[in-house]
């Protein structure tokens, strides 16, 4: 989901949550972005979002006259403003929110308010509870600070969220996320002393940061101090490395374990396409607080030009014999080499020159 999520802030110039979501769908039915090439262990939360979600898109295509098979890719602004994004219900607070945030406060690293206000919204299109979206905004601040320069210290004072209330609009955080924010992950007995890695988004933010908090300064021992917490283990490993991976960096990472990463070249080249479109967003008048949280595309590229972009992008992504029998076949995702993953993006890249 994070490289569905990263791949939408790369083809449409920003933050635009109908996208994300059509990528998760194709995720879901599909396998789109899933190195096995299948959706695999999907959390309930997620799960029942995105079915409200081709629902909806069911629909939306029925009131407008859209074909359903067109209903995918919306640019239309008017149509995005018009369809409401938030499929979930106020009281679903999973960690499946949390885990996969990490592209936007790295895409509006030069932004505060936007990265804050974007990681909460990323996380309340399919976990609806306050909680949710107040644990991806302090996490998303987190990341952001990380990227920009704060030492560990900074990042795990209890006062962080005092310190940089402007970043969050002077929003005020709920009360689980305000004490976790406020220290109570500090607790050196860990697991002894009640630290879980539960589905539950609090005790996974709270699982984290106690990984983070404790690692001496060690990816690797951070990652294995999460995974020992038990229950949900990968989840709470996941929401682990996107802070302690911004904050220790790619090269401090264990060599051993970034050779076994699947198609680790083309998460590469993603991550310098976000960096670059982050680069160069521009800022849009539009209000944070909109209903649908959505940016306009950067007319600076033309129309045209984006198109041919993204759909070279997505016909290299996925493959054409696909079995998925409830969206078209080039939406299904492939199990590509390392080599093609690189070639791939090779014809991109002078595409887009």
């Amino acid at each position: 989901m994070a490289l569905c999520l990263a791949i939408s802030l790369v083809t449409r110039h920003g933050f635009v949550p109908y996208d994300q979501l059509v990528r998760y769908k194709w995720w879901f039915e599909c396998g789109y972005m899933s190195s096995t090439g299948q959706c695999f262990d999907i959390g309930a939360a997620t799960s029942q979002s995105l079915k409200e979600f081709v629902y909806r898109q069911t629909m939306f295509a029925k009131r407008h006259r859209i074909p359903l098979a067109r209903v995918d890719y919306l640019s239309d602004h008017n149509l995005l403003e018009n369809f409401q994004v938030h499929c979930s219900t106020p009281v679903v607070a999973g960690n499946g929110a949390l885990m996969r945030l990490a592209p936007v406060p790295l895409f509006f690293y030069k932004h505060p308010k936007q990265a804050i206000e974007f990681s909460g919204y990323s996380g309340q299109i399919t976990h609806g509870d306050k909680k949710a979206y107040d644990a991806c905004r302090y996490y998303g601040a987190l990341i952001y600070a990380t990227l920009n320069g704060f030492n560990k210290k900074q990042l795990l004072d209890k006062n962080f969220y005092k310190k940089h209330k402007s970043w969050f609009d002077d929003k005020p955080l709920c009360e689980e996320i305000k004490r976790i924010a406020e220290g109570s992950y500090q607790k050196k007995g860990g697991y002894k002393d009640g630290i879980r890695g539960k589905g539950y988004i609090v005790n996974a933010l709270e699982a984290a940061l106690w990984a983070f908090w404790s690692d001496n300064d060690s990816f690797e021992q951070g990652v294995l101090a999460a995974v020992n917490l038990g229950d949900d283990t990968d989840t709470t490993a996941a929401i682990y490395g996107q802070l302690a991976g911004a904050y220790y960096g790619y090269k401090n990472l264990p060599k051993n374990w970034v050779e076994q990463v699947y198609a680790k070249k083309f998460i590469l080249n993603l991550s310098k396409w976000i960096a670059y479109e982050g680069e160069n967003w521009k800022k849009m008048e539009i209000s944070l607080s909109s209903s649908q949280f959505t940016n306009d595309i950067d007319n600076s590229v033309p129309v045209y030009h984006q198109e041919r972009i993204e759909n070279k992008v997505n016909a290299l992504l996925v493959q054409r014999n696909s079995g998925c029998k409830t969206v078209p076949n080039e939406r299904q995702a492939n199990r590509r080499s390392i080599l093609e993953l690189e070639s791939m993006f090779s014809e991109v890249d002078l595409l887009a020159l």
